[in-house]
């Protein structure tokens, strides 16, 4: 058994990145393979689009399950699990006939194998680390870049050398060493108390109502239904990233198709992505240590919503024009912001209603990404098989991601100048009963003493 913040936290954290680069990065890669998988299958944009947004539902939508897993058997089991069901199911990928079987097999069984490893990792880190939780999310996401840097990289090189099948069975016996990570995450022996920058969240505003709430049981212990209720805080996150979902993950799919459809090279379309990647290697903890300022206690959330607004419209760049130097310009702007995002979007929800009520929320919020993530690939998909312009999908992007990102910010802005002014008005209040209180003592000493001179 071992303690929050001591020495082995380190090394969870170690192994808590790699699996950040092992489930995050593979999705990212999807977008090297999706010609080849078209044209094996012979599948339509919409079909094909289809195997990357099942994959990527079910890295969110596993999360109830993923809660329960961790809940009965730890951590370390669960990512253990997950790491012997994304080996079974990119392997048997590698035999698919038809796209069906892609859709089972890589999507369903992959796509919840990614889900407990990723998932259970997020968790494990809220409970080894409580000083320093916002510098260990940073780090832990840094992973994920690396792996974004990687994956197209190496995707590319096996394409080129064995073809989609045997890229995927490789695929499958390094997503195996996600087992081997989760080996490391040893139980914890104390329970979490609430550390300095929750209490100051709480301070805030941030936290106000939830320790009010009863805790649920069954399901709504595993997807927090009473937070989406009444939890203003959590309403307004968990739509607005809903919403963000449906067009942020777009560019990692069509990048590579678009880039290709205009006369970049294959291999040259591929370093794009790495691009992102490497970007997100020094970037993520940069973000992370900058969100730890005290300017942002308590107002995390603009420091995201603004990050998500400059995400959103760096997509135009990539629409307006396809030449070479502008989509250089465009990854550069992409990740960057998108670093801003993947280093403070669990530290946000973790603020938001805290460490207890943490995983039935992030059960929640998963379930409810994974609808939108779903759905938003194939609608492109579609897109451009109707018109054949990939463009087309950047502008769609630009407009899901910028109205999420102004949503959040202005919500949570009427959200605090409403609860500034219930404060004051109840400290003035609170001033003016004392203040009546006191009036009332000196009356009544003043009339003792006129009733003691008579």
């Amino acid at each position: 058994m071992e303690t929050p913040d001591g020495p082995w936290a380190w090394g969870v954290l170690v192994a808590a990145g790699l699996i950040h680069g092992l489930t995050l990065g593979f999705p990212s890669s999807i977008g090297v393979f999706y010609t080849d998988l078209q044209n094996s299958f012979q599948a339509s944009n919409t079909e094909t689009s289809w195997f990357p947004s099942i994959i990527m539902a079910m890295l969110h939508a596993g999360g109830p399950l993923c809660s329960i897993m961790v809940e009965r058997f730890g951590c370390r089991v669960t990512v253990m699990v997950g790491g012997l069901l994304c080996g079974i199911g990119m392997v048997s990928s590698s035999f698919s006939k038809t796209i069906i079987h892609l859709y089972l097999s890589a999507g369903l069984i992959g796509g919840l194998g990614l889900c407990f490893c990723f998932q259970a990792a997020v968790t494990v880190l809220g409970y080894y680390f409580i000083k320093r939780r916002t510098f260990a999310n940073a780090m832990a996401s840094t992973g994920a870049s690396i792996g974004m840097a990687l994956w197209p990289i190496a995707s590319q090189h096996l394409l080129e050398a064995m073809g989609w099948r045997g890229s995927f069975m490789i695929f499958g016996g390094v997503l195996l060493n996600c087992c081997v990570c989760g080996a490391i995450m040893r139980p914890v022996k104390s329970p979490v108390s609430p550390s300095k920058d929750e209490t100051s969240s709480t301070a805030n505003g941030v936290t106000r109502g939830v320790e009010e709430m009863e805790r649920g049981k069954g399901l709504q212990r595993y997807m927090a239904f009473d937070l989406l209720l009444k939890h203003r805080r959590y309403q307004i996150f968990t739509i607005g990233v809903t919403w963000l979902v449906l067009g942020f993950v777009l560019p990692l799919f069509y990048l590579i198709p678009y880039a290709t459809s205009s006369g970049i090279e294959e291999s040259t379309a591929a370093l794009l992505l790495s691009l992102i990647g490497f970007l997100n290697i020094f970037a993520r903890p940069v973000s992370g240590l900058v969100s730890q300022q005290k300017i942002f206690s308590g107002k995390l959330i603009y420091l995201f919503s603004g990050a998500v607004i400059v995400n959103g419209l760096t997509n135009l760049v990539c629409a307006a024009s396809v030449s070479f130097s502008a989509l250089i310009v465009y990854c550069v702007l992409y990740g960057i912001s998108m670093s801003v995002i993947g280093s403070l979007i669990f530290q946000v929800l973790m603020d938001t209603v805290g460490m207890k009520r943490f995983p039935g929320a992030f059960g929640l919020f998963t379930i409810l990404e994974s609808v939108t993530i779903l759905v938003g690939p194939p609608l492109a998909g579609l897109l451009v098989d109707l018109t054949g312009q990939y463009n087309l999908v950047f502008y769609f992007s630009s407009i899901a991601v910028t109205s999420s990102g102004l949503f959040m910010c202005l919500a949570s802005y009427i959200l605090d100048k409403k609860e500034g002014k219930a404060e004051k008005n109840l400290d003035n209040s609170n001033d003016k009963h004392s203040t009546t209180k006191h009036q009332n003592i000196i009356y009544r000493s003043a009339t003792k003493q006129e009733d003691f001179v008579i």
